[in-house]
């Protein structure tokens, strides 16, 4: 996981805008449910009436209330209302046509806002004349009133009944009915308040359906800005969180491709090519994919499951039990999910490294496979990699498709669970239908939380495994690390290579590959190499460009040991044609001038001359701009060997390795290209591998490599004489006419 954080810090501002637009996506998703609550219970059931104390109110209303009150509850309504004299305030009689023509009174507050305490008392003022209407007239009406409906009582019959009231107050009749509105701690008196005062708002002239319809008008609106408002945080989040995700990959692919790069042999015998192209591509891709998901859910659903759990409590902390036992539920389904899982992950990426390899080396070595009818048998191969991936994979589909069904029941049984309890508390008056309304949107955004962190869940653990073989490539110690203070090198006229008791030896080998090799190659000279196969050529040219150090001993140039130059001066210095000539895509110009960009024309054609590739260049249709396919596959081996060739020349290097890089020329292609060598190479110091010994006969240092040591050195005639391991060599090759 430090690997992600360690990208992540540089969108350190990016990520902290891209969690404040979430936080805006996540308040917006929470505010719609109490939205829409409230033109449940107050736009439609209560007219668009909110409950508490009328923001108006005529002074017979008022001394009505007073009936029903306690004397702190009446001082408390008196002091939450001031006199508005009739045409006082334009304001007021726009909202209440009456106040035009009579006094009414007011809400005293802040920008009319009702006082907490003037709404209680007035709640409790109007349930318990609902009570008393009851009680003393046993009607319909004002059991309808009692039960939250709407009464058909008028303001006038009410106010013709204020001397009862009054008679009522002043034997302790009401009494009763005061102390019992003060003691019950339903939703009753806030249900029943909206009611009267829609009775009091119609005798002030307010056209009640009028009223409604702006109420559910407004909060419609604020239900669709605040959807909007999600809506574009949602769409900010997202793309930030695209921009972070490619960018990190981008840069971890880069740095990937950048440390392999600087890989020495050494490190390409640890990961396999295969390996690492999946570690480039599949595991960044894994990691792309979790910060992509993760900025969006990962944040995302735990904010937006802990604040739907508190608001779904402030909704009905009594059904709170409820979300409880779905949260076990769920975290019970995830633990066994992530069990099962968990384990299959870094497997599966395993498996997906070996389906690579097998596809690699059956593309790659098609014709071998065909030359020896192996097509079965390579089926077979391939067969048994994509069945193994194809059963982990679908064992992981499975477990996660096993997810998706559990989570939705879990989600429709919690419904239902929310639909019996709620209803009952709505038959006992304890709970509003838009609170249960709201509390079920919670539920379902609070599951709906769980199910995206199960899905992160799932997630996360295999962009780890990624990760952790990304930090595997990227921590790997180069065995050939560059200098702390590299040496200054001088040139001069020439590059003098010289071997000091060098000796070799791969890293878990037993044995050394090379052992005590001493020999200077000068510069204008050319120093062969030739033996049996595995004597050690190749692996001894290989120590000059570094792509092996040296176990012991020293190399050097012109006195400075290698390993104290920097790598890349070093190779500046070197051209080098390995023993399979390496082309890339593009076309044959771009090849040879990839040894030297900067080259020009005249210096392309040279190269391709000397490395005798002209003619056939010159007979193709595009010349030097003919294509090359991928790998070289559409030119012949010979050719592709002159082509790495010319790469390498063109570079005029002070020192030239040929690694067996004449085996697919013609003998007159052979004998043409090592005398155009000698010219264009007369002040190069020039080392070269060879099989044939035809190739090194005119080199001026024969070196006779036999099981990793030296057995001869000397000038072909020298040798022919006094080197057993040589003639034999020669003389398994060349005519005895030919030896002399």
């Amino acid at each position: 996981m430090k690997l992600v954080f360690r990208y992540l810090k540089p969108f350190a501002l990016t990520l902290a805008i891209s969690i404040v637009f979430l936080f805006v996506q996540v308040l917006s998703d929470l505010g719609l449910p109490r939205l829409m609550s409230d033109m449940v219970d107050t736009g439609i059931q209560a007219g668009g009436i909110e409950p508490g104390a009328p923001e108006a109110i005529s002074a017979q209303g008022l001394e009505l209330l007073t009936g029903f009150q306690s004397e702190e509850d009446a001082e408390t309504m008196a002091s939450g209302y001031v006199l508005a004299a009739a045409g006082s305030d334009e304001a007021l009689s726009d909202r209440f046509p009456a106040a035009a023509e009579r006094d009414v009174y007011r809400l005293a507050g802040r920008d009319g806002a009702p006082l907490a305490a003037v709404d209680e008392a007035y709640t409790r003022a109007v349930f318990a004349m609902a009570l008393a209407l009851q009680g003393l007239q046993d009607g319909a009406a004002a059991g309808e009133a009692a039960a939250g409906g709407t009464p058909s009582l008028e303001p006038a019959q009410l106010y013709a009944m204020a001397p009862t009231f009054a008679q009522l107050k002043a034997s302790g009749a009401l009494d009763p009915y005061v102390a019992a509105a003060a003691a019950d701690d339903s939703m009753a008196g806030d249900q029943l308040a909206p009611t009267f005062t829609r009775l009091f708002y119609g005798e002030l002239g307010v056209d009640l359906k009028q009223f409604q319809r702006d109420y559910i008008v407004g909060v419609g609106m604020k239900m669709l800005g605040v959807a909007l408002l999600g809506g574009i945080a949602a769409v900010v989040v997202g793309w930030y969180a695209s921009k972070i995700g490619t960018a990190v990959a981008m840069r971890m692919r880069r740095d990937v491709f950048e440390k392999v790069g600087r890989f020495s042999n050494a490190e390409y015998d640890k990961f396999s090519t295969a390996s690492l192209i999946t570690r480039t591509t599949n595991d960044v891709q894994q990691i792309q994919t979790l910060i992509l998901m993760g900025i969006r859910l990962l944040l995302f659903a735990p904010i937006m499951g802990v604040g739907g759990i508190i608001l779904a409590i402030r909704s009905s902390a009594s059904m709170s039990w409820i979300i409880a036992v779905a949260v076990l539920a769920i975290v019970g389904v995830i633990a066994v999910m992530f069990a099962l899982a968990v384990p299959k992950f870094k497997i599966l990426q395993k498996l997906i490294d070996k389906l690579n390899l097998v596809s690699r080396e059956s593309l790659s070595g098609m014709m071998v496979i065909r030359a020896f009818g192996n097509e079965r048998y390579e089926e077979s191969r391939f067969e048994q990699a994509n069945d193994d991936l194809r059963r982990t994979n679908r064992f992981v589909q499975r477990t996660m498709a096993f997810l998706f069904p559990a989570m939705t029941l879990v989600m429709n049984l919690v419904t239902l669970l929310i639909l019996w309890v709620g209803a009952h508390q709505i038959a006992a008056s304890e709970l509003q239908i838009g609170n249960m309304m709201a509390f079920m949107q919670y539920a379902m955004q609070i599951i709906m939380s769980f199910l995206m962190m199960s899905m992160m869940f799932i997630m996360v653990p295999r962009a780890l495994a990624s990760a952790e073989r990304i930090q595997e490539v990227l921590d790997t110690e180069l065995t050939i690390p560059e200098p702390a203070n590299a040496k200054a090198f001088e040139r001069g006229e020439g590059v003098t290579v010289r071997f000091d008791r060098v000796s070799f030896r791969y890293g878990n080998a037993e044995e050394a590959v090379l052992e005590d090799i001493s020999f200077t190659a000068k510069p204008g000279r050319t120093t062969a190499f030739i033996g049996t196969t595995g004597a050690g050529k190749s692996t001894l040219v290989n120590l000059v460009p570094r792509f092996y150090d040296a176990t012991s001993g020293a190399i050097t140039m012109n006195g400075v040991d290698i390993r104290e130059m920097s790598q890349q001066q070093l190779r500046e210095l070197i051209g080098y044609v390995p023993q399979k000539g390496v082309l890339f895509t593009g076309d044959i110009a771009s090849n040879v001038l990839y040894g030297k960009e900067t080259a020009d024309e005249d210096e392309l054609r040279e190269a391709l001359e000397v490395a005798q590739a002209s003619g056939f260049v010159d007979r193709m249709e595009q010349g030097v701009a003919t294509p090359i396919a991928q790998g070289g596959t559409n030119v012949s081996g010979g050719q592709r060997q002159r082509l790495a060739i010319a790469r390498a020349l063109i570079r005029r290097a002070p020192v030239y390795i040929f690694d067996d890089s004449f085996s697919a020329l013609d003998l007159k292609t052979d004998a043409a290209l090592r005398r155009a060598l000698k010219q264009f190479t007369s002040n190069a110091t020039v080392l070269v591998v060879a099989q044939r010994v035809s190739t090194i006969k005119h080199a001026e240092q024969i070196i006779v490599l036999d099981q990793g040591r030296i057995v001869g050195r000397g000038t072909h005639q020298e040798l022919l004489d006094g080197c057993p391991t040589y003639r034999d060599i020669a003389e398994s090759q060349l005519t005895k006419e030919e030896l002399a």
